[in-house]
């Protein structure tokens, strides 16, 4: 697929436009019984489906593929967002100014006086800023490993890296990175086992201890 031109930001506007104009007549009184049926619970599962399907075009980069499973996961967030607005307490334009003004406000040295010229940097200030909104707190929705990925990947922004090879064993050469890690992950769920323990429970109770500045 050869590359295309950038769509400029008045044409993006208004095809969401006219997207979220679809979006609420579906949900109307005109609309399609099964949308009009819907509440944010029971979308629950396609949210998380779209989620995955969009890592999986991600991952094999198939850029056909990628453009409708975001495509897919556009409609979950607007189809959340339309519940919302029915409801007469936010609509997707309060969800799209309350992430522009995030953007702005964690950015300050794109659109401040701040400072920052490399990722890390950038990744560092980011972080600080979260922690003084109030950020990092164990979200008990969210499967304990995805939280423990969340957790290393904050420690490393602020300089306090998790040191790697205290109780594993780590080759010296890992040809296949993901399939090695999958290994390590089964044997501690096998030495979970073993010791009569959950290893989702521990890894989500070890969290909570380090949040809440114990262990």
């Amino acid at each position: 697929m050869s590359a295309r031109k950038p769509r400029a930001p008045d044409g993006a506007a208004w095809a969401l436009g006219e997207l979220v104009q679809v979006i609420a007549h579906l949900r109307g009184p005109d609309g399609c019984p099964w949308d009009r049926a819907q509440t944010h619970r029971t979308l629950i599962p396609y949210l998380l489906e779209e989620a995955y399907e969009v890592a999986e075009a991600l991952q094999a980069e198939a850029s056909a593929e990628l453009r409708e499973e975001l495509g897919d996961l556009l409609l979950q967030v607007l189809l959340h967002a339309q519940i919302e607005a029915e409801a007469g307490r936010f609509d997707i334009g309060d969800v799209a100014d309350g992430l522009r003004e995030k953007l702005v406000r964690r950015h300050p040295h794109v659109f401040g006086g701040g400072e920052a010229s490399t990722p890390n940097e950038v990744r560092r200030r980011w972080e600080e800023i979260k922690q003084q909104e109030g950020g990092h707190r164990l979200d008990p929705s969210k499967p304990a490993l995805l939280a423990a990925s969340k957790f290393v990947e904050v420690k490393e922004a602020s300089g306090e890296p998790v040191p790697v090879g205290r109780h594993l064993r780590i080759p010296e050469t890992a040809p296949d990175p993901a399939t090695v890690v999958g290994e390590m992950l089964v044997e501690v769920a096998a030495l979970a086992r073993r010791w009569g323990c959950d290893p989702e429970l521990a890894l989500r109770n070890f969290l909570a201890r380090r949040e809440g500045g114990h262990g």
